[in-house]
Formats: C-alpha cells, structure tokens, sequence
C-alpha cells in the first residue's frame, strides 16, 4: 500500500496562526574564553553553507547572577573537577553534591533528590562508559585494519610468507591470520 504524505506549514486562503518568536539557547559550562554570545547551525557545522533550516542560538555562560541556571553551570564545572580527581566514580558524583550543597548551589534540589541526582549522574557514567569503549573497540579494529593490510602487502612483495605471518604480527589473532590468508589467496 502506497500513502502519499503532505506536510503543509500554512495556507494561502485562511490566517496565518500567531506564534511566539522561538528563542533558542545552547548553556556552556566551560570556560567562556572568545567564544560567541550566538552561535549558528550553518556556521557551526556546514562552512556558512546555505542550509534549507537555519538555527540561531544564544550561548549562555556563567555569569555573577544566582539564578537556576548559573547554578547548574557551576555544579557542571564542580563536576569537571572531581571527576578529574576521583574519575567517573561514585565518589566524584558524590563529592561534587557535597561541594556544591557547601558552597548552596542547587542546595534545595539536591537536599530533596540526592539519591535521584546519584543514580541519574551514575547513570550517565555507564552510557559514557559505553561510548568510550565503543570508541577504543572502533581505534583497535582500525589498527588491526591496517596490521592486516601490512601482512597482506608483505606476503604479496614475498617478504614473508604465509607460516611466518603470526611471528611478524603477533598482534593478530588466529581467525584474523586466516583473513588475511584468504585475502592474499584472492589476490593470487
């Protein structure tokens, strides 16, 4: 079954719907430095290209102001330090609620949900567990890559040969030896 779908964003024979401007705003815990008070999507990610969507957001960083939002800055930037010290530990969680309570950034908040704000930031440990072990397995397969395409090539210049591969890579395991024998075996 075929459907055909339509989107249409307004129509010429009825009143245009009033809405709010959109304000969009990106918050940055780290450092202000020299970077822009706006950023845009285009610039930020396509080289300024003409894009059929453009956003515009504003960047806040931390300021002298007390409000929730700085507050949150600051606990982010207690939170880069202890993990610096303790890792993406329980004990750098921990630590940065009882910095942060001390110092009465997000006090009331985290008074009242601490276990909550724990099991959240643990949570967040494991997903950017996950992710950095994607990564490392992602790098160890691109290396193994090339350890492979090296035998390859030197089994192909008769440098070595086949019952000699294991010795000149050792890192290569025994199904990734017989990859690289039916490669060669290919080639020939």
């Amino acid at each position: 079954m075929y459907i055909d779908c339509l989107w249409v964003v307004g129509s010429f024979k009825s009143k245009k719907v009033k809405m709010p401007k959109p304000e969009l705003y990106v918050i940055f815990t780290g450092n202000k430095g020299r970077k822009p008070d706006k950023i845009s999507l285009s610039k930020e990610f396509f080289e300024g290209v003409d894009i059929d969507i453009e956003v515009k957001a504003k960047v806040i960083y931390e300021s002298d102001t007390d409000d929730i939002i700085n507050q949150y800055i600051i606990f982010c930037k207690v939170f880069n330090e202890q993990t610096k010290q303790h890792g993406m530990t329980q004990k750098a969680v921990t630590e940065t609620i009882r910095i942060c309570k001390d110092r009465n950034v997000l006090k009331e908040y985290l008074l009242d949900r601490e276990k909550e704000v724990v099991t959240i930031m643990m949570s967040l440990f494991d997903d950017e567990q996950i992710m950095k072990s994607f990564i490392r397995s992602e790098r160890h397969e691109a290396a193994q890559d090339k350890v492979k395409e090296k035998a390859i090539l030197m089994l192909q210049k008769g440098k070595i040969s086949v019952d000699e591969i294991q010795t000149f890579f050792p890192e290569l395991s025994v199904e990734e030896i017989e990859e690289v024998k039916g490669e060669v075996m290919q080639l020939t």
